[in-house]
């Protein structure tokens, strides 16, 4: 079974947007777990506009299950995992005043940088991953760089499921079959919601974990977190 790590970071822009501690962020991530998800993710910016340092700290303290810090490794990014040493460090090349992530590391340009990055935290114990297109020859790059596994970008995916999702999803399974063939650890986020979720799982060879945050907040709404936890779990056995 895929495994489901819950990015939170909008729970801290909803708590954020008020001051204070409402929503509570922590009590939030910890009844996640309680739902049955098997991680936690948070990608802290060095504006803070969401999750901020002091929380990923604060969440490494109370996560049960599996902690997933994602972000673009800056110096206070990098000083920040090796102090926390969550189960996982996922590397996203996002501009500063980026929204969002919107895209995967070319692993050929930054082949020496990334290398040099993973090898500090491999050295810290921590498992790595790297944010990359679904594209061959950047997991071809990704296997150079040392990296444990890498995270599919799957904005594409959502994007054309509705049209063709068959279409879609064909250079995700490539990119997958390449990733089993090397040896390199498959995750997937970004966009992926209950519509589109059980598809991909289902097609994607070997596929380890999803994080996803803004699609299942939004359906939580609706449907109550609890309710929507379980209904993910259930497209991923």
């Amino acid at each position: 079974m895929t495994k489901l790590s819950v990015n939170v970071n909008k729970i801290a822009t909803l708590r954020n947007a008020r001051g204070g501690n409402v929503p509570n962020l922590l009590k939030v991530a910890s009844d996640i777990e309680r739902f049955g998800a098997q991680g936690i993710t948070v990608h802290p910016r060095p504006d803070e506009r969401h999750i901020r340092y002091r929380d990923t700290r604060d969440l490494k303290k109370i996560v049960a299950t599996e902690f997933n810090v994602e972000g673009n490794p800056n110096p206070k990014f990098i000083e920040l995992v090796l102090g926390v040493k969550p189960d996982q460090v996922t590397l996203v090349p996002d501009a500063v005043d980026a929204i969002t992530s919107n895209s995967g590391w070319d692993t050929i340009k930054h082949q020496e940088f990334l290398r040099e990055v993973i090898s500090k935290f491999k050295d810290a114990g921590i498992r790595t991953s790297i944010f990359v297109d679904p594209d061959e020859q950047m997991v071809k790059g990704a296997k150079s760089t040392g990296t444990d596994r890498i995270e599919l970008y799957t904005e594409s995916y959502a994007t054309g499921y509705s049209s063709n999702k068959e279409m879609a999803i064909k250079p995700f399974i490539e990119a997958a079959k390449m990733a089993n063939s090397l040896n390199i650890g498959i995750n997937a986020g970004h966009d992926l919601s209950l519509e589109n979720i059980q598809f991909f799982s289902e097609n994607i060879p070997g596929l380890l974990e999803v994080s996803i945050g803004h699609a299942l907040i939004c359906e939580s709404l609706y449907l109550g977190l609890d309710n929507v936890v379980n209904m993910y779990l259930n497209k991923l056995k």
